[in-house]
């Protein structure tokens, strides 16, 4: 999965330097395009990639607000006051 995020963002930045390359050469159509399309790819094919690998295997309720974390909170707080006094 790592390897695939790689390539796809290599491919993107590529075409989208390609398209920088169409536009500054005169054919602005064909370079919008490419842009376009990278722009489409990264947000649409790479970020959810991205955001599946990252979250994949992970608890959603360690990063709530819940009132268990916010006592661990309170309580990591209060033992680092402590601890620094």
């Amino acid at each position: 999965m790592k390897y695939i995020i790689r390539i796809l963002l290599i491919a993107i930045i590529i075409l989208i330097c390609v398209g920088y390359y169409f536009k500054n050469s005169g054919d602005h159509s064909t370079g919008d395009k490419l842009v376009g399309i990278g722009i489409l790819a990264s947000s649409f094919i790479l970020m959810p990639i991205f955001i599946y690998h990252r979250w994949k295997n992970k608890k959603v309720k360690d990063y709530m607000l819940t009132e268990e974390n916010l006592k661990k909170m309170r309580e990591y707080e209060a033992n680092t006051e402590n601890n620094n006094r």
